[in-house]
């Protein structure tokens, strides 16, 4: 399907929130790489602001169009939508600012894409744009950047690797991450604001627990059993490294685990995901293996407990902070992907860049959606809706992050 919008809307891509950290990243990103043409508009709360990131960027942004919109008024998200071929926000947490832009976006039959990492504004976002989506041609995509774009592209790219090979369908799957990288106020934010909203009302809690709780359709989904996030550290029998929990985990599986259902259970019916952080073996891959799920643990006790809030609060990076251009340099992420199929070949998947994960490269991400979602037209599958990376943008995507340098290689082990 595509969308009945381009030329007869003023902008290719607006980018609502660039005064914030991601949102500065992101204008800086599409200023260096959109193409030559490409009509990008600037939007938030503050035309000051607006005018000061746009006088930091290249001299190729200096004519960008400045638009004041505030999520909190309807009117102003509808106008925005209804001005451009696809927005890009950075507006979070989405909880709290997200739902008026993307039920904009699904009325206008704009395409939509964010940076959340939170299940219950998904799940909000299915129940509220999914249908409008359909009907007007709208993609509307959450998740793209760290969270859960490499964890989604591997699996596609894992699944089109058995199909090309008639391996069957995928079985076991288990992504290993390691990175290095830091965190910004907005992050902590979001997680603090989804603990808040279950703490209000515990119904919620079985969306976020629920492995499925993304799927379109929870009854139609397989029995295999429980699915569940590991908690503690052991090591992995087929890579021998000592492995904790993930952090994203519990939000990128369920991402997957839509995509395959949007796909009709493309990936299989006993398709089974998790994903971990790799620590690398020996007793010095079991040391920060300890630590760091150790680390994890406190700090989501901290974000959870009342009492222990306060402290936290007064340690952790505000919203608006982040890393250094220096730490984002330095940073980067490997994820690899390993599964087993039906008739039992075995497969690995690489998706890797350099840059911190959650700031520099997920600003390619995002930027890289955006234009995917603007410019590439009929190279996107045939699908509207509330989407994923896979099912909006799939192997379009795929191609313009290797052409920014990002790994995304599939082998048979």
């Amino acid at each position: 399907m595509t969308s009945p919008i381009g030329a007869s809307r003023p902008y290719d891509v607006v980018v609502y929130g660039a005064t914030g950290f991601v949102g500065r990243l992101l204008a800086a990103d599409l200023a260096q790489h959109a193409p030559e043409g490409t009509r990008v508009a600037l939007a938030g709360r503050s035309l000051a602001k607006l005018e000061a990131v746009r006088a930091e960027l290249p001299s190729a942004a200096h004519d960008w169009p400045l638009v004041v919109a505030d999520a909190a008024d309807e009117r102003a998200m509808a106008d925005l939508a209804a001005s451009t071929t696809v927005v890009a926000t950075t507006v979070g947490p989405f909880l709290k600012y997200g739902l008026p832009l993307a039920r904009a976006c699904a009325e206008a039959g704009t395409h939509y894409a964010d940076l959340t990492g939170e299940v219950l504004f998904v799940r909000r976002v299915v129940d509220e744009c999914d249908e409008t989506a359909r009907r007007t041609g709208a993609r509307i995509v959450t998740s793209c950047g760290y969270d859960s774009i490499p964890s989604d592209l591997g699996v596609l790219m894992l699944h089109e690797r058995a199909r090309q090979d008639g391996a069957g369908g995928l079985l076991d799957t288990t992504l290993l991450a390691r990175a290095k990288g830091g965190l910004s106020g907005g992050t902590i934010d979001s997680s603090r604001t989804q603990i808040d909203e279950v703490t209000a009302d515990r119904r919620l809690a079985k969306v976020v627990f629920d492995p499925y709780s993304l799927s379109p359709d929870r009854e139609a989904e397989p029995q295999l059993g429980p699915e569940h996030d590991p908690r503690s550290v052991f090591v992995d029998a087929e890579t021998g490294q000592w492995v904790g929990p993930f952090v994203m985990a519990a939000f990128n599986t369920r991402v997957v685990r839509r995509s395959n259902a949007l796909r009709g259970h493309d990936y299989g019916r006993r398709f089974r995901y998790r994903e971990l952080s790799a620590y690398g073996r020996g007793l010095k891959g079991r040391r920060q293996a300890m630590l760091m799920t150790g680390v994890l643990g406190l700090a989501l006790k901290a974000l959870s407990e009342p009492r222990l809030r306060p402290w936290f609060d007064r340690l952790a990076p505000k919203p608006g902070e982040g890393p250094s251009a220096q730490s984002r340099a330095a940073g980067w992420f490997r994820m690899e992907l390993r599964t087993t199929t039906e008739t039992g070949r075995r497969y690995r998947a690489i998706v890797a860049a350099d840059g911190d994960p959650g700031y520099a490269a997920t600003a390619v991400m995002l930027a890289e959606s955006a234009l995917c979602l603007a410019l590439d037209g009929e190279r996107l599958p045939a699908s509207a809706g509330a989407l994923t990376p896979a099912t909006a943008m799939g192997d379009a995507l795929v191609d313009r992050l290797r052409a920014r340098g990002f790994t995304l290689t599939v082998e048979e082990t």
